[in-house]
């Protein structure tokens, strides 16, 4: 359902939800590498990421979890009324907490930490993002997101 921007006001410094759970296998793990040009054995090559490092098999690219926070926000964030579109404005703070095994599942949680009026027709909102792996307890990575927003009319 479609917010006004009173209405996302109000919803500051609140969580806005979670979004369903991906599961980030090795086939999505090798696009990922082969379509980034970062093929490092810890992301592309099981038997060697198990003898050789400590995760126990390949890990996710960082980049591939972040990535996925466009997915995670289109199920969660709520569009503003008379919205024509968002973008991206940037991140504040990336940190990458806990890697990604292959073949985990993860989902993004987000929160709505400011919202600032950017003149008649745009919002800027800063989001916290946390992302996280079934069954483990720190989060994969943790983000403050910024993202314009455009629409016809303030208080629509």
């Amino acid at each position: 359902m479609d917010k006004t921007v009173e209405e996302l006001e109000a919803k500051v410094g609140h969580e806005l939800g979670l979004s369903s759970w991906v599961v980030v296998d090795q086939e999505m793990i090798t696009a990922f590498g082969k379509l980034t040009f970062d093929e490092q054995f810890i992301h592309m090559d099981d038997a060697r990421a198990k003898a050789e490092t400590p995760f126990g098999g390949t890990i996710a690219h960082g980049f591939l979890t972040l990535s996925l926070a466009s997915k995670f926000a289109i199920e969660v964030l709520p569009r503003v009324k008379s919205q024509s579109m968002g973008v991206n404005y940037g991140f504040n703070k990336i940190r990458f907490l806990h890697p990604v095994a292959s073949g985990k599942r993860i989902r993004g949680r987000f929160t709505l930490d400011k919202l600032t009026r950017k003149g008649q027709g745009q919002i800027l909102q800063e989001f916290g993002l946390s992302i996280e792996i079934e069954g483990v307890e720190s989060p994969a990575m943790v983000a403050k997101w910024l993202t314009m927003t455009y629409f016809e009319e303030v208080s629509a």
